[in-house]
């Protein structure tokens, strides 16, 4: 069971690291990157998770995460 839900946290690595509270959005990668869109606009209200979902995209195709699959161990786009 998670833990604590962390208010302001958008850092995708602390929030797993921390065992935060975190509604798994990771499928929204494959959907991307299956698009083959030249140009993605990721319009959301204020609060709305932008921030964190780029961390977790960053973080999943980044050379300096290379090695910490555990970040993603356990969902969604991990299958």
């Amino acid at each position: 069971m998670p833990g604590k839900v962390g208010i302001g946290m958008q850092d995708f690595r602390k929030i797993r690291e921390r065992n935060a509270f975190y509604i798994d959005k990771t499928l929204f990668i494959k959907d991307w990157w299956e698009s083959l869109d030249d140009v993605t606009l990721i319009t959301r209200p204020r609060r709305f998770g932008k921030t964190l979902t780029m961390s977790m995209v960053e973080q999943f195709f980044s050379v300096n995460y290379m090695g910490r699959g555990d970040l993603f161990e356990g969902l969604d786009i991990w299958q």
